[in-house]
């Protein structure tokens, strides 16, 4: 098939209205466009069920030490990101650990406290 005879067949598939594959030129910004909008459910969906997700988050270590975290969905500056948890340090007890968000409906007063009193190394 010659180059013009392609380019006949793209032609006649316009004319009659019949989509052709998405180019490079289309991929990219879908995926993009894609990847954000499941982030931003994401974050909806967990801060309606009470979780902080999205700025500064409550979350307990593998050993039940409470501390503060930011936490930013699909970006990690501090953490290695395992689905709904994150392997990071524990400030607490000093140990490298997986972390899950805690629900500050389902702590007390003083753990409240006490997990705002710690928190984790700082972005510079």
């Amino acid at each position: 098939m010659t180059l013009s005879m392609k380019n006949d067949a793209k032609d006649d598939a316009t004319r009659h209205g019949l989509a052709l594959a998405p180019t490079s030129d289309l991929i990219a910004p879908l995926l993009v466009t894609l990847v954000v909008a499941v982030l931003v459910v994401g974050t909806v969906l967990a801060r309606r069920r009470g979780y902080g997700i999205g700025g500064e988050t409550i979350v307990r270590c593998s050993q039940n030490h409470l501390f503060t975290t930011l936490w930013i969905p699909g970006a990690s500056f501090k953490a290695v990101r395992l689905g709904a948890k994150r392997f990071q340090r524990c400030p607490v007890g000093r140990h490298w650990s997986l972390v899950t968000p805690v629900r500050a409906e389902d702590l007390t007063e003083e753990e409240e406290q006490a997990a705002a009193a710690v928190h984790d190394a700082h972005i510079p």
